[in-house]
């Protein structure tokens, strides 16, 4: 995976049923090859992912430099999502999907930059993974307040 001709996969995307794994295996496999640009394996996003299912980054990194995705995407299920419930992979998914800076940090900040850098005027956008999509030119839906 070369990630500085190319973007790694939307947070949306599940890997193994869970939002944020396929990216940060993008991210992973990059950084095994070297070929990162960018973008940073481990970054407090991988972090959360890893967190949430019990994966160990050094462990990881190991198994996707000698897994395709299909056969990593088989172990992670087997060893870490088959501890968990369904509505806790939903909950956490879901969670994750509507993650936003914290008001006042420096990475709201940030956030901010970052979003008026890519879609200028959208307000609407609030989440990482939506930033993050807009930033890697992919379609965000305009969100209408309730």
């Amino acid at each position: 995976m070369d990630l500085t001709k190319s973007y790694p996969r939307s947070v949306r995307d599940k890997f193994a049923g869970v939002v944020m794994l396929g990216r940060a295996t993008d991210k992973g496999r990059a950084f095994a090859e070297g070929k990162n640009g960018e973008y940073n394996f481990n970054c407090p996003m991988d972090q959360a992912v890893f967190g949430f299912l019990g994966i160990d980054k050094d462990v990881y990194l190991a198994k996707l430099k000698e897994l395709d995705d299909a056969k990593l995407e088989q172990w992670v299920k087997e060893t870490y999502v088959a501890k968990k419930t369904a509505p806790e992979v939903a909950q956490w998914n879901d969670a994750f999907l509507n993650r936003g800076p914290e008001k006042g940090s420096d990475s709201e900040k940030y956030f901010i930059e970052l979003r008026d850098q890519a879609a200028p005027g959208r307000t609407d956008v609030t989440s990482w993974p939506d930033v993050l999509d807009l930033d890697e030119k992919r379609s965000v839906p305009v969100r209408v307040k309730a």
